[in-house]
């Protein structure tokens, strides 16, 4: 096998079945060069865009428009199969390379784009550059028959931007690299105590005082460091439609996430009177500098609900997605225990205590947001007080709470902690460049299942799928993201997307020689990623930053 070529067995997510296509008067391969064309057949115009803009762009290739001819051999034809989507469903795709022509179909528009990017392995590395670079006129396409399809829908990664901002430029590379190993959904953290990174026209000073901090805790939140530089930054309305469009054309759907009624101390910072000003000085109140869980959350107040009623309805124009994700979760109540106003609107209510008051703030977003034909979603503490009906659970700590919520008819997003956290260190040690948080190696998130046992089978299909969560306490900057989500990563992807045994029974030791491959992608996409052999010389801060702590609790 060449350096630009890659083998069947290289592919990650693996395909559930791929077979070399061999036989009398077969080709061994197919070769795209500067005849090649792309026939696309309706619906799949989009597909053809972004093979002419990534494949087109690393192979120096021009990939015309063409139409197919009947035995022709040098074309990639794009098309959508009504056939294939009630057999593999509609993100399932087949690629079909006889020696004569790559054939690509998919059940939807969004399975033919998972089958390009299969087509974009098998071309080995080189075709993940954005630039030719060598002086190759001919590509190599092996003779394969591949058939696959996602083991799940929700196939997803958190992007904490709200703790430390990731300018637009960082989140479309990512949307690029989650499409590279077919993941399909994106959550943005838009807002927390640290920052508030959307524009909101209706409230402006959301982003004129919430966007920024003076200063920042360096490394865990126990270190003595601090980084006195100001940081901050946010995304305009116009920045965001470019990003979800960007997604969209990569068949991923952003999530936004409006953190409610906690994680609110930088809003509170923009407008005092959201927060509990009967108890606590808010007007004194700015971004928070540091992590942690902060005690200031939102006053349970009509003009509150007023408030964020209109900036999701702002929310609600600029993203499509079906959910709109209002956190829930950490949400101190002694300033709630110690204001008057919330304490008269629990007995107003009717209400036994301040967890059915935060039960009452989520329900009522649950039902605005089900009036406009969208879904709640919040992390498992929504299940406090009582689960408001049509939420959806996104179980972080641990699998309890997803357990609890599907078995009580809701849908799930399983995202442990002990198992899916990013921002976690990747081996014991202290050399890690902040050693937070539990141990969880390459071959951990491998052997992750999003599906715990125990459940019956309809407890089961109520499990949409995963997210890998990436939170920015000490990811500053995009290099580091790089290294706390790679390799890892593409483990996470392969354990969601393949239908792989149970995970004691999983080949670790053959998914890491698959990784050998997907390295070289890897350094060809420019990602900064963990070696192997442990972090580069660059990426240790042993003993600075931050400490190893086993079973610290995550800020989310």
């Amino acid at each position: 096998m060449s350096h630009s070529e890659s083998s069947l067995g290289d592919l990650i997510p693996a395909a559930r079945e791929s077979t070399p296509v061999v036989g009398p008067g077969r080709r061994r391969l197919s070769v795209l060069d500067a005849a090649t064309c792309i026939e696309a057949r309706p619906g799949t115009e989009g597909v053809a865009r972004w093979l002419r803009a990534t494949v087109g762009a690393a192979t120096g290739l021009p990939l015309p428009d063409g139409e197919e001819v009947e035995g022709g051999d040098n074309c990639i034809s794009l098309r959508i199969s009504p056939e294939l989507e009630s057999e593999l469903g509609p993100e399932g795709y087949t690629v079909f390379n006889s020696g004569y022509g790559v054939h690509i179909q998919g059940g939807s528009a969004a399975g033919v784009f998972w089958g390009a990017q299969t087509l974009r392995q098998l071309l080995g590395p080189e075709a993940f550059r954005r630039a030719p670079v060598t002086g190759k006129r001919e590509w190599a396409v092996p003779a394969v028959a591949i058939q696959d399809s996602p083991r799940f829908a929700w196939r997803g990664v958190l992007l904490d931007v709200a703790r430390h901002f990731l300018p637009k430029d960082g989140v479309l590379r990512y949307l690029d690299l989650l499409a590279a190993h077919k993941l399909n959904v994106l959550h943005l953290h838009l807002t927390d105590d640290q920052g508030w990174r959307i524009e909101i026209l209706r409230h402006p000073r959301l982003t004129e005082v919430g966007a920024w901090r003076p200063r920042t805790k360096a490394g865990h939140r126990a270190s003595p460091l601090w980084d006195e530089r100001p940081h901050g930054g946010y995304y305009t309305q116009d920045d965001i439609r470019e990003i979800v469009a960007y997604a969209a054309e990569r068949h991923i759907t952003v999530v936004p996430e409006i953190d409610v009624p906690g994680h609110s101390q930088a809003a509170i910072a923009a407008y005092p009177e959201l927060g509990n000003a009967d108890v606590v000085d808010t007007a004194a109140l700015t971004v928070w500098d540091t992590w942690g869980v902060s005690p200031n959350v939102l006053a349970p107040s009509d003009a509150t609900l007023a408030f964020y009623e209109d900036v999701l309805t702002e929310v609600l124009d600029l993203f499509p997605s079906t959910f709109v994700h209002i956190g829930g979760d950490e949400c101190p109540k002694d300033q709630w225990k110690a204001s008057p106003a919330a304490q008269a609107r629990i007995r107003e209510l009717g209400l036994a205590d301040e967890d059915e008051l935060q039960s009452w703030f989520v329900r009522h977003f649950d039902r605005w947001l089900a009036a406009r034909g969208r879904r709640l979603a919040g992390w498992d503490e929504i299940l406090e007080g009582g689960l408001a009906e049509g939420a959806t659970v996104s179980s972080w700590r641990g699998y309890a709470g997803g357990v609890a919520a599907a078995r009580a008819g809701h849908d799930v997003v399983m995202c442990p902690e002990q198992q899916v956290y990013l921002d976690h260190r990747q081996a014991p040690g202290t050399d890690e460049p902040v050693p937070i948080g539990y141990v969880r190696t390459l071959e951990d998130v491998y052997r992750f299942d999003p599906v715990p046992p125990g459940l019956t089978g309809a407890e089961a299909a109520r499990i949409l799928g995963a997210q890998a969560n990436l939170w920015s306490e000490v990811t500053e900057n995009q290099q580091r993201v790089d290294y706390q989500a790679f390799p890892r990563l593409a483990a996470f992807a392969e354990a969601v997307w393949s239908d792989l045994p149970a995970p004691a029974e999983r080949d670790h030791r053959a998914f890491e020689r698959r990784m050998t491959a997907h390295y070289a992608r890897l350094d060809a996409l420019g990602v900064d990623y963990r070696p192997p052999g442990g972090p580069r010389p660059w990426q240790r801060r042993p003993g600075v930053l931050g400490r190893p702590i086993e079973g610290a609790p995550p800020i989310v």
